[in-house]
């Protein structure tokens, strides 16, 4: 079996969750957060669309971590995303983070925001 080093660049990845936060790149961050490769960003969770619509240039696609279950965003959130370019594609928290782990990885303009479980 051949194992390979993950390199992230200069994106951090996610090292895990919990009631309530994150650990990014090894530091825990409370609350609903934002990571890109701009960096870590707390995020006013459907309601904050401009701190997501400012990435259009540096990802193609938002994973939206809506939580310990998977739920859609309001149209009205997902509309402003998609109008500025955006993919966006809600799933679990937890589903989110390790989708982004694995993408980020492979080099790809992602980025994730995630409402803590």
């Amino acid at each position: 079996m051949r194992l390979n080093e993950i390199d992230y660049n200069d994106s951090v990845p996610i090292d895990g969750y919990g009631p309530g936060f994150f650990r990014i790149g090894g530091k825990v961050v409370e609350g609903a957060v934002v990571v890109s490769p701009a960096g870590v960003a707390s995020w006013g969770q459907f309601d904050d669309t401009e701190t997501l619509v400012k990435l259009a240039k540096v990802v193609d696609v938002i994973f939206v971590g809506t939580g310990a279950e998977i739920a859609h965003p309001p149209a009205a959130f997902r509309k402003v995303l998609e109008d500025a370019g955006i993919g966006v594609e809600p799933m679990a928290s937890p589903a989110a983070c390790r989708t982004y782990n694995v993408l980020l990885s492979e080099g790809r303009r992602v980025a994730v925001a995630l409402i803590p479980v």
